[in-house]
């Protein structure tokens, strides 16, 4: 079933409790595939005790050094976050977002990040995320515990499932696969590197640049096509500014 293939990933979780209850909460909703990055305390037997049955989730967790390692091969990522930020990231409610994710499943594996219980994820996970889940709570206190958080939007991708897929990301991607996290990270990096050899970004002074223009790729749905053909522009854009630089030293 499609629902194998999105992932739950918590991110430097500390609270060994917490790692329990999110298995107790997916297992209950039918999500199996659970990835820890960095946690502070896993195994533990408070894990364990609070997973109360979904013992061969906690068993089965992929633990991470990285978010790199937990992304690898994902296409869509959805973070999740309760604070306003400067920058503001699209944002989705829990129904929709579980949604996107069922969608995306049927093409590959998908992310749903959870950001450490005390920080919530930094704006530096949140720049792999192409929406941000956000759950309605009271604005006076807003921040959920961290498994209520992924029952929340567990039962969504649930019920989400069970009504089917709207076909809306399925549709947008035609005869190619969609770029992978690791896709976007190459061509962020090349994207970066043109920019500084054109004198467009300082990198002494670069402000929000690439976080704008993070938010901007990210809104869109890029198959490996598309990805290769912006790889290939920004080769030819080096390359004629190689050739301008050594024709003007001449």
């Amino acid at each position: 079933m499609f629902l194998s293939n999105i992932r739950i990933v918590l991110v430097r979780p500390t609270h060994p409790g917490n790692v329990g209850a999110t298995a107790r909460a997916m297992k209950n909703m039918s999500l199996n595939h659970l990835y820890l990055v960095a946690p502070e305390d896993f195994p533990s037997t408070d894990a364990t005790d609070r997973a109360v049955g979904a013992d061969d989730v906690l068993e089965n967790a992929v633990i991470c050094a990285s978010l790199d390692e937990a992304l690898k091969d994902c296409h869509l990522v959805i973070g999740t976050s309760a604070r306003q930020r400067r920058i503001e990231w699209p944002s989705l409610d829990p129904e929709s977002s579980a949604h996107r994710l069922v969608d995306g499943a049927q093409l590959g594996p998908v992310a749903l990040l959870f950001g450490q219980e005390r920080t919530g994820l930094l704006n530096a996970e949140l720049d792999r995320c192409h929406f941000v889940a956000t759950i309605p709570a009271d604005r006076n206190y807003s921040s959920l515990n961290l498994a209520c958080a992924v029952q929340i939007l567990a039962y969504e991708i649930h019920r989400a499932g069970l009504s089917g897929s709207s076909a809306t990301l399925v549709d947008s991607v035609e005869g190619d696969r969609p770029a992978s996290d690791e896709d976007m990270q190459r061509f962020y990096r090349h994207l970066e590197e043109a920019l500084q050899q054109i004198g467009f970004l300082d990198p002494a002074n670069p402000r929000r640049l690439m976080r704008r223009l993070m938010r901007l790729f990210n809104r869109v749905v890029l198959d490996r096509n598309e990805m290769n053909i912006l790889r290939g522009i920004l080769t030819a854009v080096q390359q004629h500014r190689e050739k301008f630089d050594k024709n003007d030293q001449e």
